[in-house]
């Protein structure tokens, strides 16, 4: 390990010294948590889930974003046609 160099003081001042590090702590006096008196409350159970209903409304949303898909698509392939129509001609 090199060893360390020291910065010099400004001159005319007095010399100041390092940082020491931060002030040691006092260690807290036993017993100096609260005591715990009550049991929490067991969760509640979730609602029952009906398979079905989400199996329907899953497809229901799966054939929305098709339909957004395909009017998307359709409007992108005419908007890339009159592009390509008006540099080929």
């Amino acid at each position: 390990m090199p060893p360390s160099r020291e910065v010099p003081p400004p001159s005319g001042g007095p010399q100041r010294p390092g940082y020491t590090g931060p002030p040691k702590s006092v260690p807290p006096p036993p017993g100096w948590r609260p005591p715990v008196e009550y049991e929490p409350a067991p969760p509640r159970e979730l609602p029952p889930q009906d398979h079905a209903e989400l199996d329907t409304a899953e497809q229901s949303a799966r054939t929305v974003t098709y339909g957004i898909g395909m009017v998307a698509g359709a409007i992108l392939l005419i908007v890339m046609c009159a592009l390509c129509s008006r540099v080929l001609f």
